[in-house]
Formats: C-alpha cells, structure tokens, sequence
C-alpha cells in the first residue's frame, strides 16, 4: 500500500512563544540536473499546527537536492515581533531514496534558527 502523505512534510515550532507557527510562507524548490538553478515546486502556509503536509503528491519525489525556504519576516511581522535577525530560513537537504518520507522540522525563534531530519 502506497503512503497517501506528501513525500516531504515540515512543521515549524516557535521556539520563543512555545507554540505553532501558524502563517509561514513556505516554498519548496529542487535544484536542476545542472546544478545552475532551482526549480520552484510547491509553495504552501503553515496551519494551525504549524504544519504543511501537501507539498508533493505521493510518488512525485526523486533523487537531488531540495531546498525549502520559510519566510520568517512575514510570520514575525504577523505576529507583531518588530525585532529579528533572520528575514528568511532556507533548508537544502539531499534526497536519495524517493521511497522514504521527509519531514524536516524547523524550530523558529527571532534571533536563530534550528532543524534535523523528523518522521
């Protein structure tokens, strides 16, 4: 049976508010055989829970490089923090197994930033 998920999920968590991130913009880009650009493929808004769980439709990833941007000066100004450091948050990862599920969380606080590979 075939995973019904997108093959590449991500949750952001607020590290400095101890919530969700909820309304980050989000884009998810591979980077071309060639090595020269990336291309755009998905694009999506964290939810209540902080999470984007339909990037990709299911069997749609490949080997490569992936990169996925959150654009934090968005949420922070949302949110109503005048003061930070990082306008964005980019997260290039390699991809060797299409069979497997991604998920790559993102802990967000205004002055740094953090991520591993989850489940």
């Amino acid at each position: 049976m075939s995973d019904p998920r997108s093959p590449i999920t991500t949750h952001v968590l607020d590290t400095a508010l101890g919530r969700p991130a909820e309304g980050v913009p989000v884009t998810l880009s591979r980077e071309t055989d060639d090595s020269k650009r990336w291309e755009l493929l998905a694009e999506g808004l964290t939810d209540a829970d902080g999470r984007v769980t339909d990037l990709l439709a299911p069997g749609s990833l490949r080997p490569g490089t992936y990169r996925i941007r959150f654009a934090t000066a968005s949420y922070f100004a949302r949110v109503g923090v005048d003061d930070f450091f990082y306008p964005w948050a980019e997260i290039a990862f390699q991809i060797d197994d299409p069979g497997q599920h991604y998920h790559v969380p993102l802990l967000l606080n205004p002055f740094g930033y953090s991520t591993y590979r989850g489940s």
